[in-house]
């Protein structure tokens, strides 16, 4: 295996490699050859949850001793093993460490010592799930996991509501719907998401529509709002006002002018596209009609 056996020297003295793995995010295939090589050769996995990477390591066949990973043993035990020598891998749960868990912190430290910092390429849940969108992705802004408050999540959405950039976010399961409904008032419910589900595990789903149907798609069934997700929501349209700002604007001009001539007038003063603001219309006015008792 190339690099699993070599130590840098310092002053004469040996030094280990730390190499950051990625792993499957679902199905155990996922996992690339030299993957399994380095698990095999070095001295000790450093692992998010030893009880997670212990089933790919008995999947495997591979003895390798397992350490939790945490931010108090991290030098005292991580970096005592690079210091007399021993190469360690660095694991997370799923996917690739350093993306949404504490890893990061691991490496950074590594390195600031000066040791060898080697990637393992693999798995990613975020660039499978963008693999599959269908949405242009040559820009996208990774932001991992909204804040689990409802203010603060608003707040971080309103902020990001005028980015141009594809936006990619990770979410919770019991707070997916709150999520995506926060999305729709901040983003416009003109948007359209990417709802990725349980990628590469038995019951992976994705699902796109507009952020105006994307609570109720969820809702229909309970299934829908169940394992890990991956969303995927487009960018501002260039150009344009926000999808916050349409949404408004149709609601004002819909109350007092037919649906064709708000469409109209909201495409001439935001600036974006025609048919998204008439699916978006259509959406306003029935949720207007309901709330009048009007069918």
């Amino acid at each position: 295996m190339e690099h699993a056996a070599a130590h840098r020297k310092t002053d004469g003295k040996p030094k280990g490699t730390l190499y950051v793995v990625a792993t499957p995010i679902g199905n155990l295939r996922d996992i690339s050859l030299r993957a399994l090589d380095v698990l095999k050769q070095v001295a000790v996995v450093a692992a998010e949850d030893t009880r997670v990477t212990a089933k790919l390591l008995n999947h495997y066949g591979i003895g390798a001793k397992l350490t939790a990973l945490h931010e108090h043993n991290e030098k005292r035990a991580v970096l005592a093993l690079l210091e007399q020598g021993d190469s360690v891998a660095l694991v997370s749960d799923a996917g690739t460490p350093g993306i949404s868990d504490p890893g990061a912190q691991l490496t950074a430290a590594a390195r600031a010592v000066g040791y060898t910092v080697t990637p393992v390429p693999g798995a990613s849940a975020v660039v499978a799930a963008l693999s599959a969108a269908g949405i242009a992705v040559s820009h996208f802004l990774f932001y991992g996991f909204l804040p689990a408050r409802a203010a603060e999540r608003r707040r971080e959405l309103a902020r990001l509501a005028a980015y141009p950039f594809t936006l990619v976010f990770f979410e919770a399961p019991h707070r997916v719907a709150d999520s995506v409904a926060d999305m729709r008032a901040a983003l416009g419910a003109a948007r359209r998401i990417v709802i990725a589900r349980e990628l590469t595990k038995l019951f992976e789903t994705i699902h796109a529509c507009p952020l105006a149907e994307a609570v109720d798609w969820l809702n229909a069934d309970d299934h829908r709002r169940k394992g890990e997700f991956v969303l995927i929501v487009e960018g501002a349209f260039p150009g344009a006002a926000d999808g916050a700002e349409a949404q408004r604007a149709l609601e004002v001009l819909l109350a007092e002018l037919p649906l064709k001539q708000a469409v109209a007038l909201a495409t001439r003063i935001t600036g974006a596209k025609r048919n998204e603001l008439y699916q978006l219309a259509l959406k306003i006015k029935g949720e207007q009609q309901a709330a009048s008792g009007e069918q």
